[in-house]
């Protein structure tokens, strides 16, 4: 919608302020306001409003995810906007990172921004950015693939990973997928075709292998809040136990890696290896509120 504005507000995508009077558009799906010069800078997709005017400093990602589908908060939408917009030729994405104290720092001011987030074109380290956006999923009461999901998938014997056939794991895993509860099931999608991008990138040098090792124990962990040592030396085994993994190992050359991927990590990998078509279809249900301002 275009319009004048009455009352001075920040504009969405750069953070500067829309003086009285100036013209201005509006998003009609999730009301984000901008200058018409911001226009082309505007994320792809809607971000959308949180559930509540102001975030709590931890808590489920339901706590965090706006009323609407696709249920991704504004902080991963916008967090994984910028990674896109200016980090797809950085070396070592979400391997390398940030500085500690700007990602306190910001991620403190994402959180008590609640609404109307500020514009993190202003922060010049890109790696800083990702290390919000993991700080942000590693600070959760749960893991983006839930608990009770994680156990079939890594719990020894009869895990899910442990299904010897490629095509009944893959629907396996699909089918867990869909158990999920739906903001953690849509922001996990969200964030299979990020990482897919990622991968994707010659200059970024982080391949399937390197992306799981990052971001395994932050999306899956371990089956409970608080696993055993048993539990924890069950999760790191001496051979790849997600079928299909040694070959993703074996094409980055690191099938013989001297310290075995846990079982948290082959998943990720799995999960990583399912088809594009699966994850978008999750993004695609509403496809009305994906529609770019």
């Amino acid at each position: 919608l275009s319009l004048q504005v009455i009352r001075p507000e920040p504009c969405g995508v750069c953070g500067s302020r829309i003086r009285f009077g100036k013209a201005a558009i509006k998003c009609r799906q999730c009301q984000l306001l901008l200058h018409l010069k911001c226009r082309e800078q505007c994320p792809r997709l809607c971000m959308p409003q949180p559930r509540h005017h102001a975030w709590p400093h931890a808590g489920v990602l339901a706590d965090f995810a706006p009323h609407t589908p696709p249920l991704v908060p504004l902080l991963v939408v916008q967090c994984v906007t910028e990674v896109e917009k200016r980090g797809l030729t950085e070396t070592g994405l979400y391997r390398v990172p940030g500085a500690e104290q700007l990602v306190r720092e910001w991620k403190r001011r994402l959180l008590q921004a609640g609404g109307v987030l500020p514009a993190l074109s202003s922060v010049s380290d890109i790696h800083v950015v990702c290390g919000v956006l993991k700080d942000f999923l590693r600070g959760l009461k749960e893991p983006l693939v839930t608990f009770g999901v994680a156990h079939p998938l890594t719990s020894l014997p009869g895990a899910a990973a442990d299904i010897s056939d490629d095509a009944a794991c893959s629907t396996a895993l699909c089918q867990l997928v869909s158990k999920l509860p739906p903001a953690n099931r849509d922001t996990l999608a969200f964030l299979m075709l990020h990482l897919l991008r990622v991968s994707n990138s010659l200059d970024c040098k982080m391949d399937v292998f390197n992306l799981s090792r990052v971001f395994g124990p932050t999306l899956v962990g371990h089956s409970s809040a608080n696993p055993t040592p048993l539990v924890i030396m069950e999760d790191t085994p001496r051979q790849c136990k997600v079928r299909g993994v040694s070959e993703i190992w074996s094409v980055s050359g690191c099938c013989h890696h001297p310290h075995p991927p846990s079982l948290s990590v082959q998943v990720v990998a799995r999960l990583l290896s399912l088809p594009p078509d699966f994850w978008k279809g999750f993004m695609e249900v509403k496809q009305e509120n994906l529609v770019p301002v």
